[in-house]
C-alpha cells in the first residue's frame, strides 16, 4: 500500500479501466520510477507508508497498473479499476486522477495530458442532448459554419442597448448572439430585463430575416441560482443558455444537467488557461473537454490556431476531433489516449478570440464546416457598424462555401471589402 509495486508494463486490460495520461518530472530528490509509483499510489489505495487496515486480497482488486512508461519523454499511462470510483461522480472522479498528487514534494511538475473514459463510466451519463445535428436541426442550417457573435463592450451597455446591439447583429446575418463570460446580474445590466428584452428582438429578428435566431444568454452564478436564470430562461422561450464550465465546476454542471430543462448548453471555457497553458504542468483543455462532453455540453470553446488566444494547431485539431467524432485510436507519442464515445453526441466546436472576415478562410479550412465562428471585435469593430460587420461575416462564410477567394468576393460585397481592408488583408 506504499508507494511501490504498481508498474506493470505487460498489463493489457486497460480499456475496461479508467486511464490517465501523464507528463511526470520528478523533484531533483528523486527519480522518475519512484516518482511515478507515488503518483499512482497516492491517486488511489496508497499512503507514504504501509498500514494494516485491510485484506491485501482485496486491496488487489483496486490497485492500479502503471502500463506505460516513457523515461525519455517523462509520460507514463496508469488504468484505475472502476471499482476506485462513484461512476455518475466528475468532482470525485477528478479528486482521486488529478487532486492530490499535485501538491505533492516528490513532484515538479506534472500535466494530465488526456484521459480514457471507459464504457461503464459512459453508461452513467447522457452526453449532449442536441450536439451538432440537434443545433443544426434548431437552426436549419444545414452545412455551413454558423456565425456567431459577442456583444461588445463586454460590460458597460445597459439592458436595451444590449438588446440593440443583438438586433443589429442578427439582421446583419448572424445565427447567434451571445453575452460575454463576465456579463450575469450587475446594476447597469440586470439579466430579467435583458433577457426579456433581447429575446423580443430575437423574434424582431427572426420576422425580419425569415431565419432562426438564436440567444445564449450567460447563467453563470452559483448553482441554485444558474438553476433559476436557466428556468427563467425557459419561460420566456428562450432555447440556449451559456455556462463558464470552469468556474461554476463539475459538480454544478451535473446539476444544470439534471434539471433537464431541454436548453442547449454552451460552454465557455474561461479560466482554462490558468489549468491549461503551462506545458509541463496542470491538466490540458484535451482532458477537459473530453469531460464537458460526457456532463453533456452541447458546444464548447476549443481554440483557434490563429486570433488573440493561444493554442497550438495539432492541440486544437485533436480537441476538435475528439468533440465531433465517435472514436479516435490512440496515439501516445502525440500525448493522446484513445476514446471510443459510443452513442454520446458530437459536441460543436467553438472557434473565438480575436477573430475578423478575413481568419475564415484558415478556420475552415483547420477545423471545417462543423464549427460556429464568433467574432466580436470582428463585427462590431467594421467601420460601418454591427450591421455591416454582420453582413461581412456572413459574406466571407459564404465566400468559402462557394470556393471564391475573399478578396475576389469582396469586390460585389461592400461590407466585406471594408472589413478586409480594415484588418489589413486588402
Amino acid at each position: 500500500m506504499a508507494y511501490t509495486d504498481y508498474i506493470d508494463l505487460d498489463y493489457k486490460s486497460y480499456r475496461d479501466d479508467l486511464v490517465t495520461l501523464l507528463y511526470i518530472e520528478p523533484s531533483p530528490e528523486s527519480d522518475f520510477e519512484t516518482a511515478t509509483e507515488a503518483v499512482a499510489g497516492e491517486s488511489s489505495i496508497g499512503t507514504w507508508t504501509d498500514v494494516l487496515t485491510i485484506d491485501p486480497k482485496r486491496l488487489k482488486k483496486i490497485t492500479p497498473k502503471i502500463f506505460h512508461l516513457d523515461r525519455e519523454k517523462g509520460i507514463i499511462a496508469i488504468a484505475y479499476p472502476l471499482g476506485l470510483f462513484e461512476l455518475n461522480n466528475i468532482p470525485q472522479i477528478m479528486s482521486s486522477v488529478a487532486g492530490n498528487i499535485f501538491g505533492m514534494k516528490i513532484i515538479k511538475n506534472m500535466r494530465l495530458l488526456d484521459i480514457q473514459l471507459p464504457e461503464n463510466v459512459l453508461k452513467a451519463f447522457n452526453g449532449p442532448k442536441f450536439g451538432i445535428s440537434g443545433i443544426r436541426k434548431i437552426l436549419k442550417v444545414k452545412k455551413r459554419p454558423l456565425v456567431g457573435t459577442i456583444i461588445k463592450p463586454k460590460l458597460g451597455l445597459n439592458y436595451k442597448e444590449h438588446a440593440k446591439v443583438a438586433y443589429e447583429s442578427w439582421i446583419g446575418g448572424c445565427d447567434i448572439v451571445k453575452d460575454d463570460e463576465n456579463l450575469s446580474n450587475q446594476s447597469f445590466n440586470p439579466f430579467k430585463e435583458r433577457i426579456k428584452n433581447t429575446l423580443k428582438m430575437r423574434d424582431a429578428a427572426e420576422k425580419e430575416t425569415g431565419e432562426k435566431k438564436i440567444y445564449m444568454p450567460n447563467i453563470t452564478a452559483e448553482t441554485g441560482e444558474m438553476t433559476k436564470r436557466a428556468e427563467f430562461v425557459k419561460k420566456q422561450n428562450g432555447e440556449y443558455v451559456m455556462v463558464d464550465v470552469l468556474t461554476v465546476g463539475f459538480s454544478a454542471l451535473q446539476t444544470l444537467i439534471n434539471e433537464n430543462l431541454n436548453l442547449v448548453i454552451h460552454a465557455h471555457r474561461a479560466m482554462h488557461a490558468a489549468l491549461t497553458r503551462n506545458p509541463k504542468h496542470g491538466i490540458s483543455m484535451l482532458a477537459l473537454a473530453k469531460l464537458y462532453r460526457l456532463i453533456g455540453m452541447d458546444q464548447l470553446h476549443i481554440g483557434t490556431v490563429i486570433g488573440k488566444m493561444e493554442g497550438s494547431l495539432e492541440e486544437i485539431v485533436l480537441i476538435r476531433d475528439e468533440m465531433i467524432k465517435q472514436k479516435i485510436d490512440e496515439d501516445f507519442s502525440k500525448n493522446h489516449v484513445a476514446q471510443d464515445w459510443k452513442n454520446l453526441k458530437p459536441v460543436f466546436p467553438v472557434a473565438s478570440g480575436g477573430l475578423h472576415q478575413g481568419h475564415v478562410p484558415k478556420l475552415v479550412e483547420i477545423l471545417g464546416n462543423d464549427v460556429i465562428i464568433q467574432a466580436g471585435g470582428g463585427i462590431h469593430g467594421h467601420p460601418d457598424g454591427t450591421i455591416s460587420g454582420a453582413r461581412a461575416m456572413r459574406q466571407a462564410v459564404d465566400a468559402v462555401m462557394e470556393g471564391i477567394p475573399l478578396e475576389e468576393y469582396s469586390t460585389n460585397h461592400y461590407e466585406l471589402e471594408r472589413a478586409l481592408k480594415k484588418f489589413g488583408i486588402i
